[in-house]
């Protein structure tokens, strides 16, 4: 079993599953959670090269078409399985309304449980508190969606 297969039960991934769906349905934007390996690959001409967690989040947001929610409001919660590292990156839509340390408070919640090798505890609190975040800029409308799966991703 890979690293990525067991960092998570599968009850653990139903619970971050349903925070997911809690979460939205104070706002419209859209979170994900996307699990893998680590956040390295090669780069052709040094033959390797290590991405911080933040830039492939943002690379695997794109892969994931995140950017085409109709607000560009959907939210990646990136964890490099490996390195136990992550990274939170929102779309165009958020940070044109919010300051930079907008993430600040979900990154501590879900470092302070991490520390501590609490994973499902802590990317639940960091949804959840990603989702009152958002409820500020992006509030839940009437007529709303769900634009991308709450399902978590796997690389």
């Amino acid at each position: 079993m890979s690293k990525v297969e067991a960092f998570l039960t599968r009850d653990e991934e139903q619970a971050i599953v349903e925070a997911i769906g809690k979460a939205e349905k104070n706002t419209s934007g859209e979170i994900r959670v996307h699990l893998e390996n680590g956040s390295s690959h090669k780069d052709e001409q040094s033959q390797q090269f290590a991405m911080s967690p933040l830039e492939r989040a943002v690379e695997v947001f794109h892969q994931l078409d995140m950017e085409k929610t109709h607000e560009r409001n959907g939210v990646i919660i990136y964890v490099a399985v490996s390195s136990k590292q992550f990274a939170i990156y929102g779309d165009k839509g958020i940070h044109d309304k919010v300051a930079d340390t907008f993430w600040d408070s979900a990154k501590e919640v879900m470092l302070s449980h991490f520390k501590n090798g609490n994973f499902k505890q802590g990317l639940i609190e960091g949804i959840l508190k990603a989702g009152d975040q958002l409820q500020k800029y992006f509030p839940h409308q009437e007529d709303d969606t769900n634009e991308l799966s709450n399902e978590i991703s796997k690389g």
